[in-house]
């Protein structure tokens, strides 16, 4: 694929997790994220993006919510787990971005905020129609997910080269 042709980044924030006495990175996911996490995947699903990558945090609730959401998906990407998506900054996040190889172009990062967050406010230099207005009213709550597009290699993407098109929160 050429570098020039658009890329499609999906950042999703994990569904609603429960808080047992576990470490905060084996926390499952309570009954509504169980609920919200299948409801998302058939949002991605209906958005056409086809993706060729998943990124997903090792945590116990991100896995969970990508196993639910994935099997509303017309195909699977190939998806991999990775420890350093876990409790990243926008920088962080955006130096696991810059490994992705070039012959990916559309990818959706399952991870957590405030990283997913600031990730998608630092990449969006531009944005289309009222997206901004929605995210900004609403935040970033779980089982949320923000689409940018960016042209480029993946090893250029940095801060405010992308444009947001698309919010979704199961509120919406």
């Amino acid at each position: 694929m050429s570098v020039a042709e658009p890329r499609r980044i999906v950042l999703f924030r994990h569904a609603k997790a429960d808080w047992p006495q576990v470490a905060d990175h084996e926390r499952p996911l309570a009954d509504r994220g169980r609920r919200d996490a299948p409801v998302a995947g058939r949002k991605l699903a209906d958005s056409g993006i086809a993706f060729d990558l998943a990124l997903c945090s090792t945590a116990a609730r991100t896995r969970e919510t990508w196993k639910l959401a994935v099997q509303e998906l017309p195909q699977r990407p190939k998806t991999v787990y990775e420890d350093r998506l876990y409790e990243a900054s926008p920088g962080e996040l955006i130096a696991v971005l810059n490994e992705t190889p070039d012959d990916v172009r559309n990818l959706v990062l399952v991870g957590h905020n405030p990283g997913v967050q600031g990730l998608t406010d630092v990449l969006a230099g531009d944005t289309e129609g009222d997206v901004r207005q929605r995210l900004d009213r609403r935040g970033f709550p779980t089982a949320t997910f923000a689409v940018l597009t960016y042209s480029g290699s993946w090893k250029a993407l940095e801060p405010g080269v992308a444009t947001l098109v698309d919010y979704w929160a199961p509120s919406e």
